[in-house]
């Protein structure tokens, strides 16, 4: 592990928002912005209501998930997975896109490798990331 040099601080990088803020949106509202790489954000046409219900199964099967793996157990973990993913998809951030305008999924692509690049830099400046 590196050792940290005394009084020599990592600056935070630009695309980190400060704790309790949201993270970047594309303009047209498809991605979030994490760390410099594009995530799909949830469909914003589903009920609010559908929306947290989604929302608490996925926190529930992440959980599980943890719990899983903390005790070791295969076909648990399989199955906490498999509710991550069928949470995920029924959000929009996974499977089949949910916008209709034919544009592709950038989901998980560095923004800097992305149609977004430039909307990007113009934010956080040029960091070689």
């Amino acid at each position: 592990m590196a050792q940290k040099r005394p009084g020599v601080a990592k600056p935070p990088a630009p695309e980190r928002n400060a704790p309790g803020l949201p993270p970047l949106r594309t303009p047209d509202g498809r991605y979030l912005v994490v760390r410099g790489r594009l995530w799909r954000a949830a469909d914003p046409a589903l009920p609010a209501d559908q929306h947290e219900r989604l929302v608490h199964a996925l926190m529930a099967a992440r959980r599980a998930v943890g719990v899983a793996l903390r005790a070791h157990d295969t076909a648990a973990l399989r199955a906490a997975r498999d509710d991550v993913d069928a949470a995920k998809q029924a959000l929009g951030e996974r499977g089949a896109v949910w916008w209709t305008d034919g544009a592709p999924d950038w989901n998980r692509h560095l923004v800097r490798n992305t149609p977004y690049a430039e909307w990007h830099r113009g934010l956080v400046g040029d960091t070689g990331r």
